[in-house]
């Protein structure tokens, strides 16, 4: 059976002239068409405070109702998180499917995840929602088999009582702790290798993934076989990507990318996803893409702070690559910590990689060093792990002039000279 056309009616309000309001309702527009859903019309408020029964005012309701009947929409989507009372006020009013921007947003990463982690952390925060709004989301979900919010958990997890939810909340988790050990390993053991690590941010479909394989681009790792998945949608990818970036000069990082953030990020989310965004707070350096063509970059970058620093980042420094630039000439870039580049075109990808270098390895110097003949594995080493600037094979050694990390200059300092 075919699954129904999903038509909807947005609804937002102004709760004290917020500057970013009608960007927030674009953006919800955004995220319903992510989701395939055709929006039919649009109401919107302004009030000093939301109602704490039905959110809005009772003629606003009234208002959304004929817009209902007119359109022949079948769901409304509030731009902000209902109450689970709001949900059954406005659905027994309007006599329509009723969700908010917290679980249209739960469903894209639902839709999205494509590992077990992150499956694993979709569901856990979708039944968090879910549990203190089963009696609201059992009227809502019935009005329709399918669609926004059926996703993953689905009708028949909605005869759960709260009890079970815990259980299943908990099952999940413990799945999910495995996982995270395993990352945890694997972090280890990076830091083990005492790689820098760089990790990029942003704003979902600013570029990052796309930034990525621009870098790998210009690594001497087979760029192709490591590329990351690509594509112009909101959060086009939630699985956290890791690559080793090999340059010709012998200096190594490694590359993070992680999930895109968007504007009232549910806390469901930002909490099941933690264990994926502690890849950040590990970072030495941040990259923040931002999408410069985009009208709205300068609060998209806002956005994308507050939550990072949400998540505890606050002292690990940050440079800023002004993505899509091939659509902005004319634009003008803030800072000496920031370029403009064109991940897709490749434009200024080399000056970006200047950057990333002067920060990550800051604490490289330049030695000298006289290896015994006997000692050809640290003859290896260095060849392998620093920038070796020149060799002079001499009597009693190998002379090494070369340019590496404090950590190896302590390593072999007894050979230096």
């Amino acid at each position: 059976m075919d699954e129904i056309l999903q038509r909807a009616i947005l609804v937002g309000v102004d709760v004290n002239s917020d500057p970013n309001f009608e960007y927030s309702m674009k953006e919800l527009a955004n995220l319903a068409e992510a989701c395939e859903v055709e929006v039919v019309g649009e109401v919107t408020q302004n009030l000093q405070r939301t109602h704490g029964a039905t959110y809005v005012g009772t003629g606003k309701v009234e208002e959304i109702a004929q817009q209902v009947d007119i359109s022949e929409a079948n769901l409304v989507i509030f731009n902000d998180e209902l109450s689970p009372s709001q949900i059954r006020n406005l659905e027994s009013a309007i006599d329509c499917k009723v969700i908010d921007r917290t679980l249209l947003i739960l469903d894209i990463f639902a839709k999205r995840a494509k590992t077990r982690e992150a499956q694993l952390q979709v569901e856990i925060a979708q039944l968090q929602y879910m549990k203190p709004r089963l009696v609201g989301l059992t009227s809502s979900l019935s009005r329709q088999g399918g669609g926004i919010g059926a996703k993953g958990v689905g009708e028949k997890k909605l005869e759960l009582n709260r009890r079970r939810i815990e259980d299943q909340i908990y099952a999940l988790n413990k799945e999910l702790d495995h996982l995270v050990t395993a990352r945890q390993t694997q972090r280890k053991l990076r830091k083990k290798n005492a790689l820098p690590v760089v990790a990029l941010v942003g704003y979902t479909n600013a570029g990052k993934s796309t930034t990525m394989n621009a870098l790998l681009k210009v690594s001497s790792t087979d760029s192709e076989e490591k590329k990351v998945f690509e594509k112009n949608m909101l959060f086009a990818t939630l699985e956290t990507s890791t690559r080793h970036i090999h340059l010709a000069d012998n200096k190594q990082f490694l590359l993070t990318d992680t999930v895109g953030f968007v504007s009232k990020l549910p806390h469901q989310l930002v909490k099941a996803f933690r264990s994926t965004l502690e890849e950040v707070t590990e970072a030495d350096l941040l990259l923040h893409v931002v999408d410069i063509s985009h009208p709205e970059h300068e609060t998209q970058i806002k956005v994308t702070n507050k939550v990072l620093e949400d998540l505890g980042v606050k002292e690990t420094p940050m440079i800023y690559a002004y993505n899509k630039s091939d659509l902005a000439d004319d634009a003008v870039i803030p800072n000496q910590e920031s370029v403009k580049i064109s991940a897709k075109t490749g434009a200024q990808i080399p000056e970006l990689l200047e950057l990333v270098k002067k920060h990550i390895f800051d604490d490289f110097v330049r030695a000298v060093f006289l290896i015994p003949y006997t000692e050809g594995a640290a003859v290896s080493y260095l060849n392998e792990r620093a920038s070796v600037k020149k060799v002079d094979y001499q009597d009693n050694g190998t002379l090494m002039e070369v340019e590496c990390d404090a950590s190896d200059f302590e390593r072999f300092k007894h050979y230096s000279v």
